[in-house]
This record gives structure tokens, C-alpha cells and sequence, in this order.
């Protein structure tokens, strides 16, 4: 099937011999797709309704912007995403007093993906494997979350020296959330042995003990991973990062493809605060006299936006490419003290390194925290 990523243009072009006016019905829904005129859960009525006179005997609409609004990235710590079916029909009309006739129902599967200017017209990111980078940085003990394509992947394996530690088998589906499947290695969610207890409905107590424990005992070890796609099977391989001195974090972000992917940052990171407030100037007069303790200049409403600045850690120039995507995306959260908070990218530049000119690629990203720091929330 293909897809509209709604963060590009999507054209739908017509033309036929005579042609006068176009119409077209546009279906924007979740849950199980409609199958031709069945309709499911697709609306009885259309979403939109478009018209357009022709020139040249030619038509041409642009409805990913339509599409576009109804996503709503919303990201817990929990991988899942609820994507949209796109469904539509064009109308034709040869005659002056309009009298339309179907062109048939065509069926598009919506992403919150883009593509790049280089891929031309209505971008497809047609790839089993959601993400750009077959090389996965992840920290030790860490799970791997893997998003795929369940229209075009039937299974994914893990892998350590050659031989099988784990497969999951993907099913494709009518239901919209589940067009993508995040493949892990873990619990969802979970990225250190203190959440996959709690993620499992268990009490985690701490002790001397458990971390020996945790130190000895990770998760299933693997090296790679291989996706199965309709297209053939995509190779990924796994490097593992041990971080001791620094406090690791891991970044969440909605990439080309409309897919929450994973990026670690392992090296020093430093957190700031930066202020704002109003004030005004008050009569502190009282009886012929005021109180010099008393401001004359009053604060009247302050707060505050928290940063932090990251260090990436040494990364293959592979990754350019996944930290391009980071700069990018609208929507990314950061996981701190087991709570996922969502963040922006405050640079608004980004120089890409290579080990030709740079010999190790480390990247300083800045971010700002996407809420005020006193709760206003009303």
C-alpha cells in the first residue's frame, strides 16, 4: 500500500480528454480500514470535499496538510504509534452543468514522515526497517527498540556470534496502530533493571546484592539483528556502550519516517536555568511615609526554563544522518529520573562531522525543556 507522509506534499493529479471540474472526497480515520466502497471504520461522510476547475484539462490537489493535523505525537516512554488511514475518490466532470463519475477508491496509509527534496514528488521512505542507520549505539544493558513497517516486514531475529537468541514474527494488519511494531529486546519503555521491575508490576528494592546482581546479568546479549522485508533482509549491528563516570541519557524523537527512534547521549552534560518575569513599579506610600523594606519595583508574575547541554559520546559517521533527523523532527523527549519530558532542539544549526576532517565525531546538542519550571498548567 502506499503512504502519504504527512509532513511532505502529497499531489494527486488528473487529466482526461474534455476535463472541466475535479472533486475529490477525502477519509481521514483511525481503527480498521476500509476495504474498497466497505467502509469499517471510515466515516460514512468524507472528511473533505475538494473542488477544483481544470486547466489544460488538468487538476491537481495537495492534501497532506489536511492530514497533517490530525497527528498528535504523544510520548510516554511507551512505544506506539497510532497512525492514519487515508482514503480517497476523485470525481470527474466533462459537462459545463457538472456531473461527476468516479475514478475508483484509492488507499493511502498516513505517516508523520517526510522526505528529503533529493526524493522528489510524494515521498515514500519505502523501507521495512523505519529508521535510516544500520548501526545501533545503544548503552550497555539498554534495550534496542526497533521500529518496522508490519505492511512490509515478517520477521526480526536477534543474533549474537552467529547464532539465534530471540525472533519475533510480524503480522500485517487492517488496524491503524498497528502499522508499526516496535521490536525490543525488552520491556517497553524500560531501559534500566529498576523500570522493567516496575514495568512488570513488581517492587523494586534496592540493595548491595541486586547491583552486584545488575553488574553480572544484563539482558539477552546480542550483535545483530536482522529485519526480513518483502524487499529482503536488512542487516543491523549492535555496540554496546559501558558509561561509568557520566550519567547517560537517552533521547526519543519522531524520524523521517514518522517513527519514534532512540539516541544516547553518554558523555558530561550540564544543566542550566534561564528566567523571565514581569514586574511593575507600586505606590509604597503610607500615611506621609513608606517602608524602605517594601519593593517599589514589584515582581508580578516570574518564571523559569530549564536547559541542558549534551554531549553525544564518539559515534560512526553513519549517524550523521539519525542526529540530521534529531535536528529535524518536531517532537523529542528526553528520559531523566525514570520520567519522559518532552524537550526542543534549541540549536538551529548543525555542522556535520566526519572522521576524515574531525578524526572522532562527538556533537554538543543544546536543549531546552518544553515546559516552565514552576507548574502554571491551568
Amino acid at each position: 500500500m502506499s503512504k502519504i507522509n504527512a509532513r511532505s506534499p502529497y499531489y494527486i493529479y488528473d487529466t482526461v480528454s474534455g476535463l472541466i471540474t475535479d472533486r475529490i472526497d477525502v477519509y481521514i480515520y483511525t481503527g480498521t480500514q476500509g476495504v474498497g466502497a466497505t467502509f469499517n471504520d471510515r466515516p460514512s461522510e468524507p472528511t473533505y470535499s475538494l473542488y477544483s476547475n481544470a486547466i489544460d484539462n488538468k487538476v491537481t490537489f495537495e492534501i497532506s496538510e489536511l492530514v497533517r493535523d490530525y497527528f498528535n505525537n504523544d510520548f510516554d516512554g511507551d512505544y506506539a504509534t497510532d497512525n492514519y488511514w487515508v482514503d480517497y475518490e476523485v470525481y470527474r466532470s466533462t459537462a459545463s452543468v457538472p456531473t461527476f463519475t468516479s475514478t475508483g477508491w484509492v488507499q493511502l496509509s498516513g505517516f508523520y514522515g517526510y522526505g528529503f527534496f533529493e526524493e522528489g514528488v510524494n515521498p515514500q521512505n519505502n523501507s521495512g526497517l523505519l529508521q535510516t542507520n544500520t548501526k545501533i549505539i545503544k548503552l550497555d544493558d539498554a534495550p534496542a527498540v526497533i521500529p518496522v513497517d508490519t505492511s512490509k516486514t515478517t520477521q526480526v531475529t536477534y543474533e549474537l556470534n552467529g547464532s539465534q537468541v530471540y525472533t519475533k514474527a510480524i503480522v500485517s494488519s487492517t488496524e491503524s496502530d498497528e502499522q508499526i511494531e516496535y521490536v525490543t529486546n525488552g520491556v517497553n519503555g524500560a531501559d534500566e533493571y529498576e523500570d522493567r521491575v516496575i514495568q512488570d508490576g513488581g517492587t523494586f528494592e534496592d540493595s548491595i546484592c541486586l547491583q552486584k546482581f545488575i553488574d553480572d546479568f544484563t539482558l539477552f546479549d546480542f550483535d545483530t539483528i536482522y529485519v526480513d522485508t518483502t524487499d529482503g533482509v536488512i542487516k543491523l549491528t549492535v555496540e554496546n556502550v559501558e558509561e561509568c563516570k557520566y550519567q547517560p541519557y537517552k533521547v526519543t524523537f519522531v524520524n523521517k519516517f514518522g517513527a519514534y527512534q532512540d539516541i544516547w547521549f553518554f558523555l558530561v552534560s550540564k544543566e542550566s536555568l534561564s528566567t523571565k518575569k514581569e514586574e511593575y513599579k507600586r505606590n509604597t506610600v503610607s500615611n506621609g511615609t513608606y517602608n524602605i523594606s517594601k519593593h517599589q519595583t514589584k515582581v508580578l508574575t516570574k518564571n523559569g526554563t530549564e536547559q541542558i547541554t549534551l554531549n553525544t559520546g564518539y559515534y560512526p559517521e553513519e549517524y550523521n544522518e539519525v542526529f540530521k533527523e534529531m535536528q529535524l523532527s518536531e517532537d523529542c523527549w528526553i528520559e531523566i529520573n525514570s520520567q519522559t519530558l518532552p524537550i526542543n532542539i534549541s540549536d538551529t544549526s548543525f555542522a556535520y562531522k566526519t572522521h576524515l576532517n574531525d578524526k572522532l565525531i562527538n556533537y554538543t546538542i543544546e536543549i531546552d525543556f518544553a515546559f516552565d519550571t514552576i507548574n502554571n498548567i491551568r
